[in-house]
């Protein structure tokens, strides 16, 4: 298998471009095109009534941005409070998001020829928003599905 590691954003024409994040003890990879822009930890202001997923929203430049808690949209235990975060902010449908990750890893370029489809044994949370993985030397890398990770639960519903 080869990959190759670079520091810059320029794709080309024979292989996948993936920027790395960590999401708890797992390694997924955001189509290098969807990503505007990586951040460290900012403050992120909690939105009423959203999707359970939605950490609330920040403010990005002046813009507002709505958060998506990778964690939580992934069906994973919530991040200690005194764990750090990043955001890999991502544009769809003319909207910016920013996915709360873990970490954010390199950008790797890979060989469309070696992405192979996601396993049947994914939970099907994961199986909804992945459309498939590369094996690196020492672990599996799944690709994310920008527009499935979007696609979120609605706003929750008040108690009677």
């Amino acid at each position: 298998m080869s990959i190759r590691v670079e520091n810059s954003l320029v794709a080309t024409d024979s292989s996948d471009g993936l920027v790395s994040i960590r999401v708890g003890a797992q390694t997924f990879g955001v189509p290098v095109l969807s990503v505007q822009d990586v951040i460290s930890e900012t403050p992120i202001n909690r939105v009423p009534l959203a999707p359970p997923e939605v950490a609330g929203s920040l403010n990005l430049r002046g813009r507002i941005v709505t958060a998506v808690d990778m964690r939580r949209r992934l069906g994973m235990e919530p991040r200690a409070p005194d764990d750090r975060s990043m955001s890999v902010i991502v544009e769809h449908g003319g909207e910016l998001y920013a996915l709360v990750v873990d970490d954010v890893g390199d950008v790797l370029w890979l060989e469309p020829a070696e992405h192979e489809p996601g396993p049947v044994t994914l939970s099907p949370e994961w199986r909804a928003v992945c459309t498939g993985l590369y094996r690196l030397e020492d672990e599996l890398l799944l690709v994310l599905n920008i527009a499935q990770v979007l696609t979120l639960s609605g706003p929750s519903t008040l108690a009677a």
